[in-house]
Protein backbone atom coordinates (compact mmCIF):
# COMPACT_ATOMS: atom_id res chain seq x y z
CA UNK A 1 0.00 0.00 0.00
CA UNK A 2 1.50 2.71 -1.33
CA UNK A 3 -0.73 5.79 -2.08
CA UNK A 4 -3.74 7.62 0.75
CA UNK A 5 -6.94 9.14 -1.38
CA UNK A 6 -8.10 12.23 -0.64
CA UNK A 7 -12.21 12.30 -0.57
CA UNK A 8 -12.71 13.77 -3.90
CA UNK A 9 -10.00 11.68 -5.21
CA UNK A 10 -11.63 8.78 -3.97
CA UNK A 11 -15.08 9.63 -5.25
CA UNK A 12 -14.14 10.80 -8.35
CA UNK A 13 -11.67 7.15 -8.72
CA UNK A 14 -15.21 5.33 -8.26
CA UNK A 15 -17.74 7.40 -10.34
CA UNK A 16 -15.71 9.77 -12.22
CA UNK A 17 -12.43 8.50 -13.39
CA UNK A 18 -12.37 10.73 -15.82
CA UNK A 19 -11.01 13.72 -13.81
CA UNK A 20 -7.98 11.84 -12.54
CA UNK A 21 -4.90 13.12 -14.22
CA UNK A 22 -2.96 10.50 -16.35
CA UNK A 23 -0.11 10.53 -13.49
CA UNK A 24 -2.62 9.59 -11.15
CA UNK A 25 -4.29 6.99 -13.20
CA UNK A 26 -0.79 5.56 -14.85
CA UNK A 27 0.24 5.36 -11.01
CA UNK A 28 -2.91 3.83 -9.71
CA UNK A 29 -2.01 0.58 -12.10
CA UNK A 30 1.30 0.10 -11.47
CA UNK A 31 0.65 -0.39 -7.50
CA UNK A 32 0.48 -3.63 -6.85
CA UNK A 33 -1.43 -3.61 -3.87
CA UNK A 34 -4.70 -1.53 -2.35
CA UNK A 35 -5.46 2.15 -2.22
CA UNK A 36 -5.36 3.29 1.17
CA UNK A 37 -8.49 5.79 2.19
CA UNK A 38 -9.35 6.71 5.67
CA UNK A 39 -12.51 6.37 7.36
CA UNK A 40 -12.69 10.10 7.96
CA UNK A 41 -13.38 10.38 4.50
CA UNK A 42 -16.45 8.08 4.77
CA UNK A 43 -17.70 10.98 7.72
CA UNK A 44 -16.47 13.91 4.88
CA UNK A 45 -18.86 12.63 2.25
CA UNK A 46 -21.47 12.09 4.58
CA UNK A 47 -21.41 15.60 5.57
CA UNK A 48 -21.16 16.57 1.54
CA UNK A 49 -24.37 14.23 0.90
CA UNK A 50 -26.51 15.80 3.85
CA UNK A 51 -25.34 19.26 2.81
CA UNK A 52 -26.27 19.05 -0.64
CA UNK A 53 -22.58 19.48 -1.74
CA UNK A 54 -22.52 16.48 -3.36
CA UNK A 55 -24.83 14.24 -5.34
CA UNK A 56 -23.57 9.96 -5.37
CA UNK A 57 -25.31 8.01 -8.20
CA UNK A 58 -26.63 5.73 -5.77
CA UNK A 59 -27.98 6.27 -2.02
CA UNK A 60 -25.30 7.26 0.50
CA UNK A 61 -24.82 3.91 2.74
CA UNK A 62 -24.89 1.69 -0.88
CA UNK A 63 -22.18 3.71 -2.27
CA UNK A 64 -19.95 3.26 1.13
CA UNK A 65 -20.41 -0.33 1.37
CA UNK A 66 -19.55 -0.79 -2.64
CA UNK A 67 -16.63 1.58 -2.44
CA UNK A 68 -15.39 0.40 0.83
CA UNK A 69 -15.83 -3.66 -0.50
CA UNK A 70 -13.40 -3.00 -3.49
CA UNK A 71 -10.25 -4.94 -3.58
CA UNK A 72 -8.72 -1.85 -4.84
CA UNK A 73 -9.39 -0.51 -1.20
CA UNK A 74 -7.76 -0.95 2.06
CA UNK A 75 -9.62 1.17 5.48
CA UNK A 76 -7.56 2.89 7.57
CA UNK A 77 -9.38 3.77 11.05
CA UNK A 78 -8.76 6.77 13.17
CA UNK A 79 -6.35 5.63 15.58
CA UNK A 80 -4.26 8.05 18.05
CA UNK A 81 -1.21 8.86 16.81
CA UNK A 82 -3.54 10.07 13.81
CA UNK A 83 -5.00 12.03 15.80
CA UNK A 84 -2.23 13.21 18.06
CA UNK A 85 -0.14 14.08 14.48
CA UNK A 86 -2.99 15.75 13.32
CA UNK A 87 -2.94 18.23 16.43
CA UNK A 88 1.23 18.74 15.63
CA UNK A 89 1.47 19.44 12.01
CA UNK A 90 4.44 21.33 11.19
CA UNK A 91 4.77 24.46 9.64
CA UNK A 92 1.69 26.78 8.62
CA UNK A 93 -1.27 24.07 7.56
CA UNK A 94 -4.89 25.30 6.64
CA UNK A 95 -7.75 24.85 9.85
CA UNK A 96 -10.01 21.92 8.00
CA UNK A 97 -9.67 19.48 10.59
CA UNK A 98 -10.86 16.62 7.62
CA UNK A 99 -7.62 17.91 6.05
CA UNK A 100 -5.32 17.72 8.82
CA UNK A 101 -6.66 13.99 9.32
CA UNK A 102 -6.02 12.89 6.11
CA UNK A 103 -2.47 14.83 6.08
CA UNK A 104 -1.83 13.21 9.58
CA UNK A 105 -3.09 9.64 8.46
CA UNK A 106 -0.69 10.00 5.18
CA UNK A 107 2.35 10.86 7.47
CA UNK A 108 1.85 8.58 10.46
CA UNK A 109 1.60 5.40 8.02
CA UNK A 110 4.19 6.60 5.27
CA UNK A 111 1.55 7.10 2.33
CA UNK A 112 1.74 9.60 -0.63
CA UNK A 113 -1.50 11.89 -0.66
CA UNK A 114 -3.20 11.62 -3.51
CA UNK A 115 -5.11 14.90 -3.80
CA UNK A 116 -6.15 17.50 -6.23
CA UNK A 117 -6.27 20.37 -2.83
CA UNK A 118 -3.54 23.20 -3.57
CA UNK A 119 -3.40 23.99 -0.12
CA UNK A 120 -2.34 20.30 0.45
CA UNK A 121 -0.18 20.17 -2.77
CA UNK A 122 1.89 23.17 -1.56
CA UNK A 123 2.10 21.98 2.14
CA UNK A 124 6.03 20.88 1.94
CA UNK A 125 5.48 18.53 5.41
CA UNK A 126 3.78 15.49 3.32
CA UNK A 127 4.28 13.88 0.06
CA UNK A 128 1.72 14.30 -2.65
CA UNK A 129 0.47 13.11 -6.46
CA UNK A 130 -1.83 14.66 -8.77
CA UNK A 131 -0.22 16.12 -11.71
Amino acid sequence: MKYLLDTHVWIWMMDYPEKLPKKVRTAFRKEAGPLAVSLMSVWEIAKLVQKSRIDLNMPLERWVYNALDSSLICKINLDERVAIESTRLPGDFHNDPAEQILVATARVHRLTLVTADRKILTYSHVKTLWD
